[in-house]
Parts: structure tokens; C-alpha cells; sequence
């Protein structure tokens, strides 16, 4: 069985749209690279009866979870709270970061807020954080990272080689413009039906360079299927008309 992730996102400010997540489309293709599967993404807001509730509810239904936001120097910033109650323990100062975040931003700089991101859950293991010294942590499958998306991609990319991995999940796409969804529903439900084990998507895109048209995808770990699949999804296109194009279209 391939492993199984849920990303959650903590952020009143993506909530609210002040800030734009990139950082799931960046895990999501790293975990896809190396054959897990993701199930679910979650965005909650800074608050913690939500935050302690996800993780005590969804940390047993995947392999992994990750998240991503809530462990800066600010009163929001309540993660770390959240998961010590989510597994009962206490959050303590963690010595060896209080000790490099000391270092990093010196002494007389080294006030309360900035020693908050030097408590971890008891019995954490840090993640290392080249950019800004302070840390990230694995708790259980539980894994805290930092919502700053080049900070988190230093993050995951340290930890994704310790994660189990399964057959990568591979994709195939071909595309048509002026292709029209109605006109191949049928046929794509029939290739779906003949290939169960894969994932066979319609996506359509408009007004690309003045165009429209539908990109038809299909998606899995079972390569042969995979490379079947897209064989006959170009069959498809052609049989009713349209003049297919190989991979995602572009402007």
C-alpha cells in the first residue's frame, strides 16, 4: 500500500485571502515524485479548540501530516500549543534551539517572543531551518512547518527522504482546443471504467492565447495503465474531431 498524507494549512490570513498558499502545491508534487498519495487539505484558522481537533482527528486516518503556518514569534502564532495538547505532553523550552536562536539573533535581541519559537511539544524532533534558525518538528507523523514558503521548502525537502516512499505517481496529458467537455463525457467514462485503478480528470482552460479547449489527464502509479490511458484519451480526441496536442498547454 502507497503511503498516505493530509496537508493541513493554519492561517487566518489565508482564510481571508491576504495571503496566497504556494506551499501545497509544492508539497503535493513532492509527495506525488515519490509515491505518496495525498488525501485531503485542510485550511483552519488560527484557533485552537479547530486546530487541536484536526490533529487528534486526522492524524490517524494517514501515514503523514503536514502542516504548515503558526509557529512564528506573534500571539497568533499557536501551533506549537496546539499540538502538545493534541498529544497530551507539555511545550517546553527545547534547550539545543533556545540555545541557536540565541546565537542567531544575540542576546540582548533574544526577548519573549522570540524565545517562543524555542518551545517544542516534549519529545519532538526539531527540523532543521538553515534560513532562520527556527525550527520546525516531527511529533508522532505530525510534522510542523513553517508557513514562509521558502523557509517550509527547506523544511520538507530535509525531512521527504526519511518519508516512506511508494511508486511515484506519474501523469500523462494530452489537450485539445475548442474541445468541449459534453462532447466527450461519455467516452471519458467508459476510459475511466476500463482503467479503475488510475485517475482520469477533464480540465478545461479558456481563453489561452484567444483559445479555449479541454486538457484531459491521466494519473497514477500503474505506469503501463497510465501510458494506455493516454494513448486512448488521444485516440478519443481524434475520434470525434478535434486535433490533439501532447502535454499541459501553454500561453
Amino acid at each position: 500500500m502507497s503511503p498516505t498524507a493530509i496537508i493541513i494549512v493554519i492561517g487566518n490570513e489565508i482564510l481571508s485571502g491576504r495571503t496566497q498558499d504556494t506551499n501545497v502545491n509544492y508539497i503535493a508534487k513532492k509527495l506525488a515524485s515519490v509515491g505518496i498519495k495525498l488525501k485531503e487539505v485542510r485550511i483552519i484558522p488560527d484557533d485552537r479548540k479547530v486546530i487541536v481537533h484536526a490533529l487528534k482527528t486526522l492524524r490517524s486516518t494517514v501515514d503523514y501530516v503536514f502542516t504548515t503556518g503558526g509557529i512564528g514569534p506573534t500571539h497568533d502564532d499557536i501551533t506549537s500549543d496546539c499540538v502538545a495538547e493534541a498529544f497530551g505532553v507539555s511545550n517546553p523550552i527545547h534547550e539545543e534551539s533556545f540555545k541557536k536562536l540565541e546565537n542567531y539573533v544575540g542576546a540582548k535581541n533574544f526577548n519573549k517572543a522570540r524565545q517562543r519559537m524555542a518551545h517544542l511539544p516534549l519529545g519532538a524532533v526539531p527540523i532543521p531551518n538553515p534560513i532562520s534558525v527556527a525550527p520546525g518538528y516531527i511529533m508522532g507523523n505530525v510534522y510542523v512547518m513553517a508557513g514562509v514558503p521558502q523557509i517550509m521548502r527547506t523544511m520538507f525537502d530535509a525531512i521527504l527522504p526519511t518519508l516512506r516512499h511508494g511508486d511515484p505517481i506519474i501523469s500523462r496529458t494530452w489537450y485539445a482546443f475548442d474541445a468541449l467537455e459534453g462532447a466527450i463525457a461519455e467516452g471519458l467514462s467508459t476510459l475511466q471504467q476500463t482503467y479503475p485503478q488510475i485517475e482520469i480528470g477533464s480540465y478545461p482552460f479558456y481563453d489561452l492565447n484567444g483559445k479555449d479547449g479541454v486538457a484531459l489527464v491521466a494519473k497514477g502509479q500503474d505506469q503501463t495503465s497510465v501510458k494506455e490511458a493516454a494513448k486512448k484519451i488521444r485516440s478519443l480526441l481524434i475520434s470525434i474531431g478535434y486535433d490533439p496536442h501532447e502535454g499541459e498547454p501553454k500561453p
